[in-house]
């Protein structure tokens, strides 16, 4: 197996001013105005789409069911004591083609007598119990794995590491029926590779797992991850990284003056596959500033390098948002403070064009952002952080516009049409920071003696 039962790295930085990443060898952000976007097709090996995001936590099933309540994506499958696993409990929620597995492990001492674990019970084969547990004590509920299916998962491995990738799990055959295999892709996250045998596979997202029947038929219109989200202290190591071993392009930019305020910024790089169906923006903080960067902040609360958001795309964002914000407060997701109302006052001369007025209405009474690039429109709104750390949070977003037809006459939607929300980055790290400051401590005046 490898190193599988690698140790965590938990990456410790100070807050010394990181070097420039635009000063970097071989790496110069240029700016969103001036960045010119081409597709070299480039790719190391056949990337399909995303597969399903992986959580590690400490309590799978209440985690796993607080985020199909939030997000209306029911419990479809799980493999844990009761399908013979015992060494770590994983539950799945999904909604059309998105994903959430969530995974804690089980008392140490039952994890000890699994060592080393069955590996035709125990269905997660890059799992340890070991590192799950100092995982979460180094970030608390986080992303450990971003799965994206390829057509060979041995092949993506190798080819990777062969590429620079820091090999995390080697290739593990599932059952004959699919294949499993991980490198490092940033901090303690890592990137996985999928493959199935059949183009339709017998068995419930994975083999090993069961089906479960949902308490509740919940669907709030959220159909797929557009894109995964990491904040990194290094943007010109990360990117030269990541794009070394996928051969992914770039698709995107954002420096400080794009994107930042008078008290806070980032500078931002957004890689894609080939297809533009597989997004991978990363952030950096940028230093010297009113405040602390919000990227410096997630650093420094998840203890390095990780997921910072995930995007969904909704086929209906306001249908999605009404379901939403009927729960937050009792179970659900709060959201971050809406725009005032001098942002919705130009709404009309931006997107008039492709929202209706009674569109635009509710942009303004649901909270929702908009923008638009030479493409199409993004709608979008962002949760605050949903766990006790002010580090992971959801994005909510619609993409409109960017119609095209594929090979065989089908038409989709090209992938980040309407762009990444710049023209709304002011307005979210306004809200960010006036949610910071609410978390500030509040500094005990002691009373003098008389």
């Amino acid at each position: 197996m490898g190193n599988q039962r690698d140790e965590i790295e938990v990456e410790k930085r100070d807050q010394e001013p990181a070097q420039d990443s635009s000063h970097a060898p071989g790496f110069k952000l240029v700016g969103y105005s001036r960045f010119v976007r081409t597709n070299p097709k480039s790719d190391r090996f056949p990337v399909h789409r995303f597969h399903h995001i992986e959580f590690w936590c400490t309590d799978a099933i209440n985690a796993a069911s607080r985020f199909s309540w939030a997000l209306g994506m029911p419990l479809s499958a799980r493999s844990d004591l009761s399908t013979g696993n015992q060494t770590h409990a994983s539950y799945l929620i999904q909604s059309s083609n998105l994903r959430f597995l969530f995974t804690a492990p089980y008392s140490p001492s039952i994890c000890t007598l699994q060592s080393p674990p069955n590996y035709d019970t125990a269905t997660l084969p890059s799992f340890s119990a070991t590192t799950a547990h100092r995982f979460s004590a180094s970030h608390g509920l986080a992303v450990r794995a971003i799965a994206i299916q390829v057509h060979d998962a041995t092949s993506a491995f190798h080819v990777s590491v062969a590429h620079g990738a820091k090999p995390s799990t080697p290739p593990v055959d599932l059952s004959g029926e699919a294949t499993l295999a991980e490198v490092h892709l940033y901090g303690d996250v890592v990137l996985r590779y999928i493959s199935f045998k059949n183009p339709n596979p017998n068995f419930q997202f994975l083999p090993g797992f069961e089906a479960m029947e949902s308490y509740q038929p919940l669907d709030y219109g959220i159909r797929r991850l557009d894109h995964a989200v990491g904040n990194v202290a290094d943007l010109a190591e990360a990117v030269a990284y990541v794009k070394g071993f996928t051969g992914f392009h770039e698709f995107a930019e954002f420096t400080a003056e794009d994107v930042g305020t008078t008290e806070s910024g980032l500078n931002s790089m957004v890689l894609a596959s080939n297809d533009e169906m597989v997004l991978l923006p990363m952030n950096e903080p940028v230093f010297g500033t009113k405040r602390k960067s919000q990227i410096q902040t997630y650093l420094e609360h998840n203890e390095g390098a990780g997921v910072q958001h995930l995007a969904l795309t909704s086929e209906d964002i306001f249908w999605t948002l009404r379901e939403m914000r009927r729960r937050s407060g009792v179970g659900g997701f709060e959201f971050m403070p809406s725009p005032p109302p001098t942002y919705y006052r130009n709404l009309k001369k931006r997107v008039g064009d492709v929202l209706t007025e009674e569109q635009m209405k509710e942009c303004e009474d649901l909270g929702i952002l908009v923008d638009r690039d030479e493409q199409g429109v993004l709608l979008q709104i962002f949760t605050k952080p949903v766990g006790d750390r002010p580090t992971i949070f959801i994005e909510i977003i619609q993409r409109i516009g960017c119609l095209v037809k594929d090979e065989e006459g089908k038409a989709y939607q090209k992938g980040g049409c309407g762009g990444f929300g710049k023209g709304n980055f002011s307005e979210l790290f306004k809200s960010i920071e006036e949610y910071e400051k609410t978390l500030e401590v509040k500094k005990t005046v002691t009373p003098t003696s008389a």
